[in-house]
């Protein structure tokens, strides 16, 4: 059997001092920018069962997302009840909000796949597989080559 499969094992039932670890992992994320670039996946067997491939081309972001209230700014004057409406329905999730912003920070990349990787009590944290559509080693891959086309952006 291939190694991801005792990779996933491993993400899936933590050892005794997991709990110690993750709690100082936060840590460090809290203290982190909000978009950060890796060299590799944190969980490579989640990256690599969404796309992800070890080579030239693909990127790996870090994403922070608030999970406060989503509330509309608070608004100055006017005091009809019809006006007071502050709370906004958001038709998006967090790991959608989190893969736009991605998207919007790295302009020449298209967002391929994204997976949570912690989350406390007012953050979220995504990492983002984003693939450089202009690279000629993702062009030339057969299997990678129809996120180049505009069609797909």
């Amino acid at each position: 059997m291939g190694y991801l499969k005792y990779v996933r094992q491993a993400f899936k039932q933590p050892q005794k001092n997991m709990p110690v670890l993750f709690k100082e992992r936060l840590i460090g994320l809290r203290k982190e920018p909000v978009t950060v670039r890796l060299h590799r996946p944190t969980n490579i067997a989640r990256a690599r069962s969404l796309g992800y491939k070890a080579k030239q081309g693909y990127l790996i972001i870090r994403q922070k997302v608030s999970r406060k209230a989503r509330q509309r700014p608070k608004f100055h004057g006017g005091r009809r009840p019809k006006h007071m409406r502050r709370l906004k329905i958001l038709g998006m999730n967090y790991q959608w909000v989190a893969e736009q912003r991605a998207a919007k920070k790295f302009v020449n990349c298209e967002v391929l796949n994204s997976y949570e990787i912690a989350k406390d009590g007012q953050c979220m944290w995504y990492e983002i597989i984003l693939v450089d559509k202009n690279h000629p080693s993702i062009k030339a891959d057969k299997r990678i080559s129809w996120i180049a086309n505009p069609a797909n952006t």
